[in-house]
């Protein structure tokens, strides 16, 4: 649910006008807005390029895991799931918060990997790789804003 929806939900719910602190809570979230999209559009563009070099990393910190034993199915299936991974990362940036890497992103992937026999700690510094690629193309300031989202996913997913 995005910062606006629950204000909105919570005052609603109590049958009240938005409270000074939330409205200067969706102030700050709409002065940063414009810094949440270029973000994003600078995450959906390179996708290609951070799956790819991400999964470089990855493979050469994790030699052996499903993905990197020769098997092209695997192979392209970690592949994907990274690109599905940051496309996770672009929804809780844009709204400005981790309830699309709670919802989807965690709970359902964590017993989904288990039941794979993929090793969770293999996928967490999958993330971390894809993470440290994606610094790498954003401004300090916006590194500062998308990292913690990162964090969160690679916490969520830490067995």
């Amino acid at each position: 649910m995005s910062i606006i929806t629950q204000s909105i939900a919570n005052a609603d719910r109590e049958a009240r006008y938005l409270s000074r602190g939330e409205l200067n809570t969706l102030h700050r979230y709409f002065e940063r807005g414009a810094q949440r999209l270029r973000i994003a559009a600078i995450v959906t563009a390179n996708i290609d390029t951070i799956v790819e070099k991400g999964s470089e990393k990855f493979w050469q910190r994790c030699q052996i895991t499903p993905s990197n034993s020769g098997n092209l199915t695997f192979r392209s299936s970690c592949m994907r799931d990274q690109g599905w991974y940051l496309r996770l990362i672009t929804y809780a940036v844009v709204v400005g918060d981790i309830d699309p890497l709670q919802a989807s992103g965690i709970k359902g992937a964590k017993a989904m990997y288990t039941s794979l026999e993929i090793p969770l700690r293999n996928l967490v510094v999958c993330m971390d790789c894809l993470k440290e690629v994606t610094l790498d193309l954003l401004n300090p300031e916006d590194q500062e804003e998308v990292s913690p989202y990162f964090d969160y996913l690679i916490q969520g997913l830490t067995p």
